[in-house]
């Protein structure tokens, strides 16, 4: 699974970044601080002394400090969703072996994290932001389950959502 690069994340911030490739070093860099310092270091404004930008750049990308932490465990879970969808690719399997792979490629991925996508789910908790973050990514997760595990069932897709 591929972590950003901190020393990507690390190298001074050019005034001149297109916006998506700015925020890609935001967020690099916002993992860096929690996994050096712990989700509790991660604000805007901490943020933007790292990254070498000033406030209001990192204001700009994620407004508060609850939609940093969003778009960082947004950002965790695709590498997550990536890494499901690269072991399921390419080769048909039986049911159990299909399971299996879900199953194991999920937890590996939950290991390889480390603790970062805990600590910043933690630091989320209970903020409407998480609760909507929460019920997007379970949405991208039954899909993605559904689309793995159809070709088995008997039912409908519609019916495996359920």
């Amino acid at each position: 699974m591929h972590h950003p690069s901190e020393t990507a994340a690390q190298k001074p911030a050019s005034s001149r970044l297109p916006k998506a490739e700015r925020r890609r070093q935001l967020l690099a860099m916002a993992l860096v601080i929690v996994r050096e310092e712990g989700a509790d270091r991660l604000t805007l404004g901490h943020l933007a002394t790292r990254a070498s930008v000033s406030k209001p750049i990192t204001y700009e990308h994620f407004g508060t400090r609850a939609g940093l932490l969003a778009a960082l465990y947004k950002a965790l879970d695709e590498q997550h969703t990536q890494a499901l969808q690269a072991a399921l690719s390419g080769v048909q399997r039986s049911l159990v072996d299909t399971a299996q792979v879900l199953a194991s490629a999920y937890v590996r991925c939950s290991l390889e994290m480390g603790g970062e996508w805990q600590a910043v789910g933690a630091a989320l908790s209970g903020s409407e932001e998480m609760a909507a973050v929460q019920q997007e990514l379970l949405a991208g997760y039954a899909h993605l389950f559904v689309a793995a595990l159809w070709p088995h069932s008997t039912l409908a897709p519609a019916a495996l959502h359920r």
